[in-house]
């Protein structure tokens, strides 16, 4: 039996426990309990979960069974509890009291536990039997689970601790006067809200640095149940709270609504009745609008705050604005701030949105204003409780339908033709199906260099396997040197009528290889494939096809994972290791990525030409490819001339192949690859140095350059802001 408990956390006196146990064999029966001090069992709320991640690490596959779990029960501070697992005729005991919670909550703690847990003597037993048994690879990809985590840098909150704005820097923004001063309306609507939730959230506007607000809460409590005491007591000290009780529920929009109607000031502010606000937030606002006079929106990255208010956690660092990613999630949510006139224009929020009433109004928002600004800095704690939508997703299912009507809204309202808007990922995680327009023909460009097997393997998956019929090859013959190739050429031409071979006969140059195989296309769209790819959905290419018939899309990338289920390729981030790479490299197909970006379809800077879909007239107004980059970061720099032209780049996790990568090219590895290689860093540089020094709008400053699974920034290495430096 092996286990691992990866959340430990206590909330309003419950404690939670996420993890997850398995047997010998995929059969085999797990069962917990937990017994208090006196060893008495404790009623405890217990649901298993999926962990594929964990079942592909020790069985090698993907098991239809449920090896996590997630346990619920009462704490009783200054008790003690036991949790008891038990599996393949042996038991675990994991022991838990007030003192080891509040070491587990330190960061030095955790990577010291996990460390020292891998060298216990029946881990380390199990390790080797493990490693004769079954070799390196899977080795390595079992032990990942282990080693996760070890090399964090900080937890949050230790983290925040460090950027937080500091009491001399808000002594200083108390000072500083806006010229103009615009006044900014906070809209609150409540309902049956704890007393010391809001006062804590009517303390964090009071002790706003920026002073030019007001409040408007709508009280929407039951007769008897509201909570106009509170509001009186406060707003009898601060002649800038207004409130108003409406004597009976209208529902969250009409309640908000309400509180719209008292605003009078220039901007509107939209908070819940039970979050808090940094004391900075009204302060960067400001700013923002007084550096940004034409900017219509803006919103800023947030964090989640517990249920006693003494610990933060789950930040969400978010891009610049990403149309796509906000149709996969509303991942803009806090803190949100629009015009007061645009708020009018689109007419504020919808009864019949309610439960995603918020992203109805921020969708109707982004579609009219004329600019749109994102302040990467949390100034938003967002309080979590179990009956959220922050924490337990199923507990609000009628939220995530209303959100696919609020998608599937905006697609009306912008003339986007599509199909469906179904459940993604997970919930609040949405898959927009388009419909493609008409049946144009996909020109599939493959360059080719020996390696037929690999070739037939890519060319036949399309062929025979994709749903999409409407395709010409283009192999582009590069120098091969095998007549087995040249052999398989004629075959595959007899067998395949849409197969063209054309011969480039310079030097090896992707640009120019690819530039010329287009030149002998028909296609109005173009579809750069790789010859060691192999298709995985066999719909991958109406996936493509429908974002990229979309006007505003320029080229669209897919999810490409190695041979053993990784993930190769899930869009690229600009500055990664100081030029560009690959988001989420490494990461299990099954391993839950940051805010589940590998599996959202959304804008990036640019993806990989391993597989890549663009219009004909978006390649010829780029020039195509740019053959003074020869092998690397072409792909970089033409979705960079896309984005020139004022076109989105798109990510779709659901277009999905395997690539085998590097089969046909080899490494970099003598003097004279390498001295080209940092030539072609130079070019890019050179071509795109902007982008460089501010950093990737589709990333966030607050996240590391590092490493490519979007983890916090190591302040001991990067400073907020200041790009990696690669030397070459």
């Amino acid at each position: 039996m092996r286990y691992k408990i990866d959340v430990v956390r206590l909330r309003e006196n419950t404690m939670e426990l996420n993890g997850w146990a398995l047997g010998k064999t995929p059969d085999s029966v797990i069962e917990y309990e937990v017994l208090d001090g006196s060893h008495r069992k404790v009623d405890m709320h217990f649901v298993r979960t999926r962990r594929d991640d964990v079942s592909e690490a020790y069985y090698g596959t993907a098991v239809d069974k449920d090896f996590g779990f997630d346990i619920r029960f009462p704490w009783v501070h200054g008790e003690s509890y036991d949790l008891v697992i038990r599996g393949d005729g042996k038991k675990a005991v994991i022991h838990y009291n007030d003192e080891l919670i509040r070491k587990h909550s330190r960061s030095s703690y955790k990577r010291l536990h996990r460390a020292i847990g891998l060298f216990k003597p029946q881990t380390l037993r199990s390790g080797m039997d493990y490693l004769r048994e079954n070799g390196i690879r899977d080795f390595l990809r079992k032990t990942k689970l282990k080693f996760e985590g070890i090399d964090s840098d900080y937890e949050y909150s230790e983290w925040y601790e460090l950027v937080r704005t500091t009491e001399e820097e808000l002594a200083r923004q108390r000072n500083e006067i806006f010229d103009p001063s615009p006044l900014f309306s906070i809209v609150i609507p409540a309902y049956r809200t704890p007393e010391a939730y809001l006062r804590a959230l009517l303390d964090s506007l009071r002790q706003q640095t920026y002073t030019n607000f007001e409040v408007c809460i709508a009280d929407g409590s039951p007769k008897g149940e509201d909570v106009s005491r509170i509001l009186g007591e406060y707003a009898g000290k601060d002649p800038r709270i207004h409130y108003s009780v409406l004597g009976e529920n209208r529902g969250i929009s009409g309640n908000t609504n309400a509180a719209l109607a008292m605003a009078k000031g220039d901007y509107i502010v939209l908070a819940d009745h039970d979050d808090t606000l940094t004391p900075d937030a009204l302060y960067e606002l400001a700013r923002n609008f007084r550096d940004h006079p034409s900017c219509d929106m803006v919103y800023s990255d947030e964090d989640k705050l517990d249920m006693d208010g003494g610990q933060l956690f789950d930040p969400h660092f978010k891009p610049d604005f990403n149309p796509d990613l906000l149709c996969s999630v509303n991942y803009i949510c806090h803190l949100l701030c629009v015009r007061k006139d645009l708020a009018g224009r689109v007419g504020g929020f919808r009864q019949e949105f309610d439960g995603a009433q918020d992203y109805d109004f921020i969708f109707r928002c982004t579609e009219q204003a004329a600019e749109i600004r994102h302040i990467p800095k949390v100034l938003y704690h967002w309080r979590c409780h179990r009956n959220s939508t922050a924490s337990n997703p199923e507990s609000k299912l009628y939220a995530f339908e209303a959100g696919a009507r609020a998608i599937g809204a905006h697609y009306d309202r912008v003339g986007i033709p599509y199909e469906k808007v179904e459940k993604g990922v997970d919930y609040g995680i949405y898959h927009t199906v388009f419909r493609i327009q008409g049946d144009p023909l996909v020109s599939i460009v493959i360059p080719n260099k020996d390696h037929a097997a690999d070739l037939d393997t890519c060319l036949r998956a399309v062929e025979e396997r994709a749903t999409y019929r409407n395709v010409e090859f283009v192999i582009v013959e590069n120098n091969s040197t095998e007549q087995e190739t040249f052999d398989y050429y004629e075959r595959i031409r007899k067998e395949f009528s849409n197969v063209r071979v054309v011969t480039w006969k310079g030097k090896f140059n992707y640009s120019a290889i690819n530039n010329f195989g287009v030149r002998v296309t028909k296609g109005d769209y173009l579809l750069f494939l790789n010859n060691d790819t192999e298709l995985i959905a066999e719909n991958f290419i109406e996936e493509m096809l429908g974002y990229c018939q979309r006007p505003d899309v320029g080229a669209v990338g897919a999810r490409l994972l190695y041979q053993d289920g990784s993930i190769q390729h899930a869009g690229v981030v600009v500055g990664f290791g100081g030029i560009a790479g690959a988001a989420f490299v490494g990461q299990s197909k099954y391993q839950v990525s940051y805010f589940h970006r590998a599996m959202s379809a959304q804008d990036y800077s640019a993806v990989t030409a391993a597989c890549l879909m663009t219009k004909r007239e978006v390649f010829d107004r780029a020039g195509g490819f740019s053959e003074d980059l020869a092998v690397a970061f072409n792909d970089i720099d033409y979705c960079m001339k896309v984005r020139a032209q004022g076109k989105l780049v798109v990510y779709n996790p659901y277009a999905v192949l395997h690539h085998y990568e590097s089969k046909s090219r080899g490494l970099e590895d003598t003097p004279e690859k390498v001295a080209r290689f940092n030539s072609e860093i130079r070019t890019f540089a050179e071509k795109w140095p902007d982008i460089l020094k501010n950093g990737d709008p589709y990333y966030n400053p607050n996240l590391t350059l590092r490493k490519a699974d979007f983890s916090l920034r190591d302040l001991r290495k990067e400073k907020i802001g200041e790009p990696y430096r690669l030397e070459v």
